[in-house]
């Protein structure tokens, strides 16, 4: 911080801001400093103060959601994804992670939603009320969507509220499609993929 200029850092609608305020005390400057290399200081602070914390909290939110889990529960890596039972690519993506779970090295975590189709609700319903959802879930994903558990006459509240729960997180993240991927890379710091991940967002999260 150059001497006689005061800063503070704040956010606003999960935006990370930064206030300078100039030496005569008489003006506030909202946006970044650059050092005299380029380098962008506010950034920095943002992402250190504001965005790593921030991540951290909402990773510990994800994990007290209803996922179904896939793999070794002491994986050195932890994967969750949003997922629609009628996403093509959330079956992509399921299917090349499954070289990783089968291994013991990624466990993978499924939050289900309803967001594509009308009778994506119905469906993912359908996995949630199974007697093993992960099973279903892996049949169903394994079976190219053939392989569908019996549709519940009656679903129970639980299984709407859970999947309206899922919902909401993924709206609270500011995913609008699926998959929506989330981890923590090797800084503790959680990282987003929306879509399909390329061959380079693949190998980072596998770890490969």
């Amino acid at each position: 911080m150059p001497s006689g200029v005061q800063g503070w850092l704040g956010s606003y609608q999960g935006v990370g801001v930064t206030i300078y305020l100039t030496p005569d005390g008489k003006h506030a400057i909202s946006g970044y400093m650059y050092d005299e290399h380029g380098n962008n200081l506010s950034e920095t602070l943002i992402q250190q103060e504001v965005y790593v914390p921030a991540g951290r909290e909402m990773w510990q939110k994800l994990q007290q959601a209803p996922f179904i889990t896939e793999g070794a529960k002491d994986a050195p890596r932890k994967i969750i994804v949003f997922a629609d039972p009628f996403c093509p690519y959330c079956k992509q993506f399921w299917q090349q992670a499954q070289t990783w779970v089968k291994v013991g090295k990624v466990q993978l975590q499924t939050l289900l939603v309803g967001v594509i189709k009308p009778e994506s609700g119905r469906y993912t319903a359908a996995i949630l009320a199974a007697s093993d959802p992960a099973k279903a879930w892996h049949e169903y994903e394994l079976s190219n969507g053939k392989t569908v558990p019996p549709f519940p006459k009656d679903s129970s509240r639980d299984i709407w509220n859970a999947i309206q729960h899922n919902q909401r997180l993924m709206d609270e993240l500011g995913a609008s499609v699926t998959p929506a991927i989330y981890y923590l890379n090797d800084k503790n710091e959680l990282q987003q993929v929306v879509g399909l991940p390329d061959e380079q967002q693949l190998a980072e999260m596998m770890r490969k």
